[in-house]
């Protein structure tokens, strides 16, 4: 029998797991995605917008292909009529995200033309998912349409879903609730407006870059609780780490019942004390910075030490997203507590920094007036004749719009997939995860479910938000697209081999 996959989503998280399935020798079988989007292989993120839109990693962390990081570049390279100017800084790539959407949408058409030469069916299905149960040894999906389909597994791809309106303003004049597309949102705001970012991360850098593209004059503010803007990403270097790899946080996890938090800071400190004498060093500069240092001030230290020969920052932006997924469950909740205490903003800020020329282009809104940036926000309230009272740690202020950058709801399930995951739970197929999503198993990937680790049914991406801690960014995809198609793999024939050499690209 055709053993059969079913992927419900159809963003990045597909084409990684599309791409990890090419890796292997799986002969035959059949495949389906479920997507109801236009934009098929790219979306919320990767969607056409504005080229001030930009990726925030280098290319060598953005391919879909384990063990090939120089697939994405490759890519970039072949496409000669669409050049894209390194970063004055640090002479990095960061090209326009409907860019890399672009190469989402090729690599996933020339992987799933691969999967059919060997023999696969391939479908796509434009329709949500809107049920599913486990049937015996296999899962039943239910479309939009009322089509059902039995399949061998299921892998739940979607996204995290809109950004979540805090103070409850949706509907209000002047209250822009998701900024995506900025080509289309930004034109409801006139050139000359007061305008609020609601947040500071790299969703509102997006929106003061977009307005600035766009010619708006008028005043800015970003706001949000803590005031802290993403770090600025250093100049990439060679350096493999020793310590602190992802094989060794894997056998911890795959032989320890726990993990104590001062073992990964020893552990982290031993890989900062052989990086030289200014690793650990920078790393304690930026942490005993939070919540001290001025925004203007933060960006132009750290504009200025993009060439820094100190790796600290480097090993800890490599590291954490790293060792996140293996090691986040095996902590006790007074280390998961104290991780997601008075530093987390810090490292989060520091694990997913911007481009230099994104940080060096706020700096110069801030230097000549137009953008402040502040924290301590309590309330926004909107106004009976139109605008809103925005109430932070400065004071209160009045503005015209309020744009909203903040991060999508903590359970981190959209509500398009409500539906899907309320039939799950009804089953007994899924478990909600306190910390948001839904609970997996965490070297699999595999849905827990009331029987336990179900190994028809996977997850990929925001939906393990509450077990995995770091599932966002390319890499953390591709992880743990490789876990799943390697679970399927096993399941299938225990003695599958990979197609090709770890990490061979098809384009």
């Amino acid at each position: 029998m055709t053993m059969e996959i079913g992927i419900v989503g159809g963003g990045a998280s597909a084409v990684c797991l599309i791409a990890a399935l090419t890796q292997l020798d799986l002969s035959h079988g059949g495949l389906t995605v479920y997507e109801p989007s236009p934009h098929l292989w790219r979306g919320r993120p990767f969607q056409p917008d504005l080229d001030s839109v930009r990726v925030n990693a280098p290319p060598e962390e953005m391919s879909v292909f384990a063990g090939d990081p120089g697939h994405f570049g490759r890519w970039l390279n072949s496409c000669a009529t669409r050049t894209v100017t390194p970063d004055p800084y640090s002479g990095s790539l960061f090209p326009p995200r409907a860019r890399y959407g672009d190469y989402l949408a090729e690599t996933a058409t020339t992987a799933l033309d691969l999967l059919r030469q060997r023999g696969w069916r391939v479908e796509v299905v434009r329709s949500a998912v809107t049920a599913a149960r486990r049937a015996r040894d296999r899962m039943v999906l239910r479309t939009a349409y009322g089509r059902h389909h039995a399949l061998d597994y299921a892998v739940l791809c979607f996204g995290g879903g809109r950004p979540q309106d805090v103070y409850g303003l949706t509907g209000e004049r002047g209250f822009v609730v998701d900024p995506y597309p900025l080509r289309a949102t930004l034109r409801q705001i006139g050139p000359e407006d007061p305008v609020t970012v609601l947040g500071c991360g790299l969703t509102a850098v997006d929106v003061v870059l977009g307005l600035a593209r766009t010619g708006h004059t008028g005043p800015i503010a970003m706001v949000s609780r803590s005031g802290l803007l993403p770090g600025v990403r250093q100049r990439v270097v060679d350096h493999e780490l020793r310590h602190f790899t992802p094989q060794r946080l894997r056998h911890w996890a795959a032989t320890r019942d726990r993990v104590e938090l001062a073992d990964l800071v020893a552990l982290m400190r031993r890989e900062l004390a052989e990086a030289g004498p200014g690793a650990e060093a920078e790393v304690r500069r930026e942490l005993a910075a939070n919540g001290t240092e001025p925004a203007p001030e933060r960006l132009r230290r750290q504009l200025s030490e993009v060439n820094s020969p100190d790796l600290g920052l480097r090993i800890l932006q490599r590291a954490v997203p790293d060792a996140g997924p293996d090691v986040w469950p095996l902590l006790d909740g007074n280390d998961r507590a104290r991780l997601l205490g008075p530093h987390y903003r810090t490292i989060m800020s520091l694990c997913c920094p911007m481009p230099p020329a994104s940080a060096a282009a706020l700096l110069e809104l801030m230097d000549r007036g137009q953008l402040t940036v502040g924290g301590g926000l309590m309330d926004i309230r909107p106004r009976p004749a139109g605008g809103f009272d925005v109430t932070a740690g400065s004071g209160s202020f009045r503005t015209a719009h309020v744009v909203n950058a903040t991060s999508s709801a903590p359970h981190r399930i959209p509500p398009a997939a409500g539906a899907l995951v309320h039939s799950l739970e009804a089953d007994g197929a899924a478990i909600r995860h306190p910390r948001g999503g839904l609970r997996l198993e965490r070297a699999t990937s595999r849905i827990v479910s009331i029987r336990g680790a179900d190994p028809r049914l996977y997850g990929v991406g925001d939906i393990a938000a509450g077990e995995l801690f770091f599932t966002f960014g390319v890499p953390s995809l591709v992880d743990r697209a490789v876990d799943v198609a390697a679970s399927i793999a096993d399941a299938e024939h225990p003695t599958v081999t990979r197609a090709m050499p770890v990490g061979a690209g098809v384009a």
